[in-house]
């Protein structure tokens, strides 16, 4: 249960002080407890684990540095700001290095101190709202919520439970479009380094010459326009997870690198000779063939076996059918909501359409398929002709959508020598100009009548030449 005041806990060896401070924070909506010097001020923190603590560096039995220290072994969010005088500035800012978050200083100004103490809260605020989105992601990468039905890709979520729970470089191999990227993300969110940051990185995205700056970074100096010294992304991904997209992009000497790195788990920064240490794991994904790059020679064999420690291959949409209607209608409740459309599900013929096509892009080009269907769509269903031109779908029949040009008919034509596709035109042209014409000519109603969208009747009085 929350409490109803944020707590303030006042370390001072000065009484008249503490009694100042404590008046102050009250009046401001706090809950505040005071300490005479660090080891009173520890045990209160253990009790009562405050929000907040305002704490003279200079005391009796236990300074504020080391009373910091106990502190921060019992609870690393609490705001700690340290009152110092002048001489003990350096000191102080030495604090805030090892975890303080600030420090004012003697004699200090009431309004001053209060501004410091609502921006402290601020930031306690905003890492509680982080760590509620990281709880958040962390349990939306959970095997169990990844939608499928297809048994193959319930063994791959199998296999990535396991896999999670160890430290082993992962390479991810498949199609683009397969989700590779999401098998990265699971295997971090479901592993012990799930605290931790997942840093990703497209090497084929990054420009040839920057691409080791990206990963290892650089120092001050080490190239026109390198400002300041910058954390590349391994050391960004300390006791977290580096997932590195398109690892068969990168070049010869950059391979080199990163074979040691993955080696030694020790580099050294661009334009640096400090040794730089690293905790990171680290999983690569590429949708090449690195076998036979191996063989011409395109991609170091010792780097591969490195990455090679645990190999996971997505499986592509067409081998996984079952997937498609469960996806699609996935996707068309999530861009229907972002879009503020009214659009409930699927035609028969347009999901046929959906489940006949090949899906060379596989799962980015079945959700790119449906937002286009959901901003195009009239009405509450999806319809063939929403859907992208490339799925080719515009047959007669919902079970058996057209992949091109209907053949001529194999069976010879019924009595009167009019084949039956013929007739059914015939049939569904007087049909359609019967209904318009029973509507006055209102469209949008006549659409409505026959159940089908104002584009679909677009599409048929054109066809028909009907006016």
């Amino acid at each position: 249960m929350t409490p109803p005041f944020p707590t303030a806990l006042v370390v001072d060896d000065d009484e008249a002080i503490r009694q100042m401070l404590a008046a102050v924070l009250s009046r401001e909506g706090f809950a505040v407890t005071t300490a005479a010097d660090g080891v009173e001020a520890v045990a209160a923190f253990a009790a009562q684990r405050p929000a907040l603590v305002l704490m003279d560096i200079r005391m009796p039995r236990m300074t504020g540095l080391q009373a910091l220290a106990e502190m921060r072994k019992i609870d690393r969010a609490t705001a700690v700001i340290l009152m110092t005088a002048y001489a003990e500035v350096e000191t102080a800012v030495q604090a805030i290095k090892d975890g303080a978050f600030d420090y004012i200083i003697k004699p200090f100004d009431i309004a001053e101190l209060l501004l410091l103490v609502g921006r402290a809260l601020q930031m306690r605020s905003l890492r509680d709202d982080i760590a509620v989105l990281h709880r958040e992601l962390s349990a939306s990468y959970r095997t169990d919520r990844i939608l499928t039905a297809s048994p193959r890709m319930a063994e791959l979520l199998q296999t990535i439970a396991k896999v999670a729970k160890s430290t082993a470089t992962v390479l991810v191999t498949g199609e683009s479009g397969t989700g590779k990227e999401l098998v990265a993300a699971a295997i971090h969110y479901n592993s012990p380094r799930s605290a931790g940051p997942f840093v990703k990185v497209n090497c084929a995205a990054v420009p040839e010459g920057l691409l080791e700056s990206e990963f290892f970074g650089h120092e001050k100096g080490a190239f026109t326009g390198a400002a300041a010294r910058r954390r590349g992304r391994f050391e960004q991904a300390e006791h977290g997870t580096l997932f590195l997209d398109e690892i068969g992009d990168i070049s010869a000497s950059l391979q080199v690198k990163l074979l040691r790195v993955l080696q030694e788990r020790e580099f050294e920064r661009v334009g640096g000779t400090d040794l730089v240490r690293i905790d990171t794991r680290v999983i690569v994904a590429t949708n090449k063939n690195l076998e036979e790059m191996v063989r011409q020679g395109q991609f170091r064999q010792d780097l591969y076996f490195r990455l090679n420690v645990v190999t996971l291959r997505t499986v592509p949409l067409r081998e996984r059918p079952e997937d498609i209607r469960l996806l699609a209608s996935h996707f068309l409740q999530r861009f229907a909501a972002e879009n503020r459309i009214d659009v409930t599900g699927f035609d028969d013929q347009a999901m046929a359409c959906l489940m006949a096509h090949g899906w060379p892009g596989n799962i980015r080009e079945l959700s790119n398929a449906v937002e286009r269907a959901v901003v195009m769509s009239t009405g509450p269903l999806i319809f063939c002709e929403d859907l992208p031109e490339q799925l080719a779908c515009r047959g007669d029949d919902p079970a058996e959508p057209s992949l091109g040009p209907s053949p001529e008919p194999d069976h010879p034509p019924v009595a009167g020598g009019t084949p039956l596709r013929d007739q059914v035109s015939r049939f569904e042209a007087r049909v359609v100009a019967e209904t318009l014409a029973r509507n006055g000519g209102n469209r949008m109603r006549t659409a409505q009548d026959l159940g089908i969208s104002r584009r679909s009747l677009l599409y048929k009085l054109q066809e028909y030449g009907i006016s």
